[in-house]
């Protein structure tokens, strides 16, 4: 572990997956402090509000002690400064996800010289696992049990599957 580092998981979050959930749990087995920060995406058309997905996060994250769920709307640079984080930490699942967060990295660090990127590789299982993937099976009525998080898995189903 890495000691007296806070560490911040940003994300959309829409639904939240149990790839998000392995992520933020081994960013927890390396950081003394993990935040975890729902991000306000302009350009995504969420199902679920910032409150929900906070809510969702703190029930997924609830046996992680070093784990944190907060929620910002602002740029991450300057959560990870307000907050005194050292490290931002990406799941990463394929090279097409590796273009983009390699120029989010480099421009938060010009932002905050002082905040570096972590990615971690997702593991081989949750490779094709994403919230869209997950939004669209579970708005089909598909069984999503296995992608996200049992203890809010029933609350996903029923907004889902109410958006038809």
């Amino acid at each position: 572990m890495m000691n007296n580092i806070i560490a911040v998981c940003p994300g959309s979050f829409d639904p939240v997956t149990v790839g998000h959930i392995d992520i933020i749990s081994r960013a927890a087995q390396m950081f003394s402090k993990v935040v975890v920060v729902v991000m306000h995406n302009s350009a995504k058309n969420p199902c679920f509000s910032v409150e929900e997905k906070v809510e969702m996060l703190r029930k997924a994250t609830a046996e992680l002690e070093n784990v944190e769920v907060d929620a910002y709307s602002g740029l991450l640079a300057e959560y990870t400064k307000k907050i005194g984080a050292g490290a931002i930490v990406k799941g990463l699942r394929a090279m097409s996800d590796f273009e983009y967060e390699f120029q989010m990295a480099l421009t938060n660090k010009k932002l905050n010289p002082a905040t570096e990127t972590v990615f971690l590789t997702t593991r081989a299982e949750n490779m094709y696992l994403s919230s869209s993937m997950v939004k669209q099976i579970g708005s089909m009525g598909g069984d999503i049990s296995e992608f996200v998080p049992k203890m809010i898995h029933d609350k996903i189903v029923e907004r889902l599957t109410e958006r038809k």
